[in-house]
């Protein structure tokens, strides 16, 4: 029988940023993928409970400005629910609630950014993820090692090489760090036109050492329409 992971202490505050104004083209032209439901929930709601497993001074969900739903969810510790409006990118939604934060987070508190369309992440890999950064006074990302043979593949389809992927991860969410190190190296990173496709990218920017915690294959991102019912199997299966 497995062993639950425990929490270690610290005196430092525990913030989520969930950025869900995202349009999520790939999913639908005109649906959100954060509303679809499974099993008499939406993928936020799944997604918002896996998160209040951990102790957290709270949670910024950063949505579209015209998002008329988010509010009116049965959220889990709602109490604990902040709002504002997200960005054009994700990028700015994350500093968005990173500036919302300011106003009651400290410099050294920790702040972790999931992905609002990760509803099957499990309490033993937010467990493990913040015990590594609390630990080894860390940046760390949840990522597992690719297992696919990956293909570079140039105009019209046509492959040119086979890459090496001994050393190549694939990166999920939540990522950690403090608050004050993800603002600076968010702001830093968009100074410099740097693209940023998740946070781990805007620290790499400024040299910030990240660890990678090893997590889970069924920590999987709902992006298409058939993920949904993947991401209702692995439901079922984790309880």
């Amino acid at each position: 029988m497995k062993t639950m992971t425990i929490l270690h202490q610290t005196n430092r505050k525990i913030w989520a940023i969930i950025p869900a104004a995202g349009s999520g083209s790939r999913f639908s032209k005109t649906e959100l993928k954060q509303y679809q439901i499974i099993e008499n929930k939406t993928v936020l709601e799944h997604t918002i409970d896996r998160l209040n497993q951990l102790p957290l001074a709270g949670y910024v969900l950063a949505i579209g400005e015209q998002d008329d739903v988010a509010q009116t969810l049965n959220l889990s510790n709602k109490k604990l629910a902040h709002f504002c409006i997200g960005g054009a990118e994700r990028v700015h939604s994350v500093l968005n609630a990173l500036n919302y934060l300011s106003q009651c987070a400290d410099p050294d508190d920790l702040v972790f950014v999931h992905d609002a369309a990760r509803p099957c992440v499990t309490v033993e890999c937010l467990t493990d993820l913040l015990n590594t950064a609390i630990d080894q006074q860390t940046s760390a990302i949840l990522a597992i090692p690719v297992r696919d043979t990956l293909k570079r593949v140039v105009a019209e389809n046509q492959i040119d090489q086979t890459v090496n992927r001994d050393q190549l991860w694939q990166a999920q969410t939540p990522q950690i760090s403090s608050f004050t190190k993800l603002k600076s190296a968010i702001e830093t990173a968009l100074a410099h036109d740097i693209v940023i496709t998740d946070e781990a990218s805007a620290l790499e920017h400024i040299n910030e050492p990240i660890k990678v915690v090893i997590g889970r294959s069924d920590n999987i991102k709902i992006t298409y329409p058939d993920d949904l019912e993947l991401a209702k199997l692995i439901l079922q299966s984790q309880q």
